[in-house]
């Protein structure tokens, strides 16, 4: 029998798996804040994360770090890129929840790690091995089955994966420099006027704010989007931090499979045979990818191993 990994192991996994299982649930949350739209449900998330993250950076006492990154010109430029790439996640993910395409959204994590290769190609001309290739042409055939069968083209899934993709491209830029806490309180910050105007144009021309309007328990589920979105990205660095990269890749499909299970026998959202096959297409890729990330990282442990 071989040995239990250490605990630190262990704590990383129940760390990631929390992570994603909260991500996988957040739709259910955010129809628990109808009659309140999109608009206003992201605007609430980004004023509420901020106001949460100035809460916990009080606790430990973090407010130094910050003051330091906001004289870094080049940081503060990058987070400004990192709030705008996880605005239009949020946005675009909120209006899926509201509006009946959580399996639509499930489709955009799936494709996540496939789109973060591409990036990877495009922007940072980094080398694909020839099974990256493979699961990059068996993904784009199964967006053209969708396409062409389903009668639909997917721009919800695409925007949120090259959204988010693009989010970890730039977060992977900065580094270890900014922690999750710190950097989501500039993020935040940079995207609290947008939030407050889109609050003010809710109120005046949208049909007026639902904050306030629908009972104690929906204004206390309003004020605790900041805590829904604010936690997961907690648990997610505490677990990166304790187990390697290809076991957390592993696990970040828990959120998607959760959002289609939902999507599909909770919500009753329509999952024809063109859909599913589209997903047994992106199922395929990502185990190629998946299985090729298990091989380079083995090669590379090897290779280390011997130059000991």
């Amino acid at each position: 029998m071989p040995p239990a990994p250490p605990l630190q192991s262990r704590t990383g996994y129940l760390y990631a798996i929390g992570a994603y299982g909260l991500w996988g649930i957040l739709p259910l949350y955010f129809l628990l804040l109808v009659p309140a739209g999109a608009f206003e449900v992201v605007a609430f998330r980004i004023l509420m994360s901020l106001l949460f993250c100035a809460l916990l950076l009080t606790i430990i006492r973090a407010w130094g770090r910050v003051g330091a990154l906001l004289r870094d010109r080049r940081t503060m430029l990058l987070m400004a890129l990192a709030a705008g790439a996880i605005y239009i996640n949020w946005q675009v993910y909120v209006f899926a929840a509201l509006g009946g395409h959580v399996i639509e959204a499930s489709l955009g994590y799936f494709i996540n790690p496939i789109v973060t290769v591409l990036l990877g190609v495009l922007v940072l001309r980094e080398k694909v091995r020839p099974a990256q290739w493979a699961a990059l042409s068996i993904a784009f055939v199964a967006i053209l089955v969708i396409v062409v069968g389903y009668g639909a083209f997917p721009w919800i899934a695409l925007a949120l994966a090259f959204s988010f993709g693009a989010y970890g491209l730039i977060k992977r830029v900065v580094g270890p420099t900014v922690d999750a806490v710190g950097g989501l309180t500039l993020e935040t910050a940079w995207l609290a006027p947008l939030a407050l105007g889109q609050l003010v144009l809710v109120s005046t021309i949208g049909g007026g704010l639902d904050f306030g309007q629908n009972g104690l328990a929906h204004s206390a589920l309003m004020v605790g989007a900041g805590v829904v979105t604010t936690v997961p990205l907690l648990l997610f660095a505490a677990g990166a931090r304790r187990i390697p990269l290809v076991a957390l890749g592993m696990t970040q499909f828990l959120a998607p499979l959760a959002q289609l299970l939902i999507g599909w026998l909770v919500l009753h959202e329509a999952m024809p045979l063109e859909r599913w096959i589209g997903f047994a297409l992106v199922w395929v890729a990502l185990i190629v990818l998946m299985a090729d990330m298990v091989a380079a990282s083995r090669s590379s442990r090897r290779v280390a191993d011997e130059s000991i």
